[in-house]
């Protein structure tokens, strides 16, 4: 029996955590096996309309070109605007990356997960 056999009682712990850290990564990169909800709150940058409901829970599995495409139908944007999205008012994520991902890495555990949504690149 080995060590990474997901079904097994490891006997080496450091073994059995490597294969937790390598499982949750391909978990949160391909978005398999997240079934979890998201709690986001949007913040507008610049003169970007206001959406009237800040707060939103997302399906972990959603995308950022996913959320991109449903602030742009919720705005009525035109489709010649620009739409950016921002983390911790720093930088745009990658349009493949997961809610969820985004979720882990720059949110604090059991808080809402802030990205600041703007037609100007703000920063970054």
């Amino acid at each position: 029996m080995s060590a990474f056999d997901i079904n097994s009682k490891a006997t080496n712990p450091k073994e059995q955590g490597l294969f937790d850290y390598w499982y949750l990564q391909y978990c949160l990169t391909t978005g398999a096996a997240t079934d979890s909800k998201v709690a986001i709150l949007l913040k507008a940058v610049g003169n970007t309309p206001i959406l009237k409901n800040k707060n939103w829970t997302l399906e972990g599995t959603n995308t950022v070109a996913w959320l991109i495409c449903f602030i742009r139908r919720y705005l009525k944007l035109p489709a010649s605007q620009s739409l950016f999205i921002f983390v911790n008012q720093a930088f745009s994520p990658s349009p493949d990356q997961t809610i969820a991902n985004l979720q882990h890495c720059y949110a604090p555990s059991g808080q809402k997960l802030v990205l600041h949504y703007s037609t100007t690149n703000a920063w970054g």
